[in-house]
């Protein structure tokens, strides 16, 4: 029998496409479990209120979210913790760390624009781990795709069968509200963007002839027709095949709006899975294991602009994490108490005595941590994380200001250290390079620099769009191999050499001069 205080808890990531309006159902889940009391624009609307999960000045005034926030809050007896993502695919990287710590996902689609890119490779990242995948259409205010046109393509696009448990009742200007398929229960809302307003109408019955007064016959007949038709199609829904990441339930809404966001919050608390084993390299960790163990799974600098603090965010695996207790870093094999470790509520913090599987705590780092390290109460283990990719964009940094160079350095290392970007050092002249994804990692590395640590940089593009791992089972061979290559040899935080190149085709003719050396597109190839 599992710990009760571990089966109340639901961990999850929300994620999406940029723009499917992931931030405002954040918010809106904050909004139902009582932890805000209004809600505020996603972007700065006139009475410049900023929403909850957006609290870094860039992400204000992009209106975009480019690191990931952790919000918790108790809902029907449950405590949920939300890991709200980056939608931007510069960002890609945060977002798969992110899902390596999670018990399951929501995933947002946009009703008018259906399944985009981003979108497909997300499911892919949450294919790799097997993650329980919910799928909420949102905007249904909009005039958009038919509901069931949305379903095929998802089910084509995703290659995951679905199973609807929401049903919409018209769309764009007749849209009424959402039928609840799972609980067989009706509710018509007034709109309200901030706060939480009662039903104008519920009822658990569709023969309810009081129906009449706020729905036209046809709308009630079409509703009807809809619900047997889904029931038909797609059946009840198996929790097994869901929590295998097999069938993935489907809700219907408009978030910005308030509609269909209870009915998926009642289900999902229902039948989300509470966190299960983890895999280390050694062995599987039980989630009812009495010794603790957990990872850290992102690092974040400056959360408080007032404080110049550091924050690594650790999800717990197993056992129970108690404040001043001391823990065993693995990777350093040291010691370490933790006498401040934060409960989060978007930007709010606040002490916590004691967390348990499923919970993430915010713990203050004077550059202990780094991305998937372990803690535990002494046994050597390593989670299995998500592993570092290969960039394509190459910048070398270049100080602007030589009085800051302390500051610089200090920057670059710590925000390299999040993960914002990856961080390779070349020779001769120890010369810092920076590889990302996108160019908006850069902007975002610029200005938190200026703001954060007052360093001025700017960045000089250099021509590499390939980077490979390298090693060899001759480590003679290895120094032979980098040092013929120095000119396209960076070493990354760890101090492994990465060959960088202008081309695949390059990479491919490098491969066939140098058979003994093995080229890996990721970081994980120590495992």
């Amino acid at each position: 029998m599992l710990n009760p205080e571990i089966e109340k808890r639901k961990t999850f990531a929300i994620i999406s496409h940029p723009d499917a309006g992931k931030t405002t159902l954040t918010e809106k889940f904050l909004l139902f479990g009582g932890a805000i009391n209004t809600a505020g624009a996603v972007k700065r609307n006139k009475a410049n209120q900023s929403n909850t999960s957006d609290f870094m000045e860039i992400e204000k005034q992009r209106g975009i979210s480019v690191a990931t926030s952790v919000m918790g809050f108790e809902y029907s007896g449950k405590r949920i913790n939300i890991l709200d993502t980056p939608g931007h695919k510069d960002f890609a990287e945060d977002t798969y760390r992110t899902l390596s710590a999670v018990d399951s996902v929501i995933l947002v689609v946009d009703c008018v624009k259906g399944v985009e890119e981003q979108t497909e490779k997300l499911m892919s990242v949450c294919r790799m781990r097997n993650t329980p995948v919910i799928i909420f259409i949102n905007k249904m205010d909009r005039e958009g795709k038919e509901a069931y046109d949305l379903l095929d393509e998802i089910e084509e696009k995703l290659n995951i069968s679905l199973c609807p448990l929401s049903w919409p009742i018209g769309q764009g200007h007749t849209f009424k509200g959402v039928y609840s398929i799972y609980n067989k229960h009706l509710n018509l809302f007034n709109s309200d963007k901030t706060k939480v307003t009662d039903s104008v109408v519920a009822a658990n019955d569709l023969n309810d002839p009081s129906l009449l007064n706020y729905l036209k016959e046809n709308e009630i007949n079409t509703l009807k027709d809809d619900v047997e038709l889904v029931d038909g199609i797609y059946g009840k829904i198996d929790k097994d095949l869901y929590t295998d990441g097999l069938v993935a339930p489907v809700f219907f809404g408009s978030a910005i709006n308030n509609f269909g966001i209870k009915e998926l919050l009642d289900t999902f608390i229902d039948i989300a899975p509470s966190p299960r084993h983890r895999e280390a390299e050694e062995r599987d960790v039980l989630v009812g294991e009495k010794n603790f163990s957990g990872f850290v799974f992102k690092i974040h600098a400056n959360l408080d602009p007032k404080h110049r603090d550091r924050i690594a965010f650790l999800r717990i695996c197993s056992g129970k994490f108690e404040r001043n207790k001391f823990y065993y870093h693995t990777r350093q094999d040291k010691k370490l108490k933790f006498s401040n470790p934060m409960d989060f509520m978007a930007n709010e913090k606040s002490i916590v005595e004691e967390a348990w599987p499923g919970d993430v705590v915010g713990l203050y780092d004077s550059g202990n941590f780094k991305i998937g390290d372990t803690l535990t109460e002494g046994e050597k283990l390593q989670f299995k994380g998500i592993p570092s990719f290969s960039p394509s964009i190459f910048k070398e940094v270049e100080n602007m200001d030589p009085m800051r160079t302390k500051q610089l350095e200090k920057g670059i290392e710590q925000l390299t250290d999040e993960g914002v970007a990856q961080l390779f050092v070349m020779q001769p002249g120890n010369r810092k390079v920076i590889g990302a994804v996108g160019e908006l990692q850069f902007e975002v590395i610029n200005f938190r620099l200026e703001h954060e640590y007052g360093a001025k940089c700017r960045f000089r593009t250099l021509s590499y769009t390939r980077s490979s791992w390298v090693t060899s089972t001759d480590r003679k061979k290895l120094d032979e191999f980098v040092k013929r290559k120095q000119q396209h040899i960076g070493f990354d935080k760890e101090a492994n050499p990465v060959y960088l190149a202008d081309s695949e085709y390059m990479i491919n003719l490098t491969k066939q001069d140098y058979p003994d050396i093995e080229f890996h597109k990721t970081s994980e190839f120590k495992s």
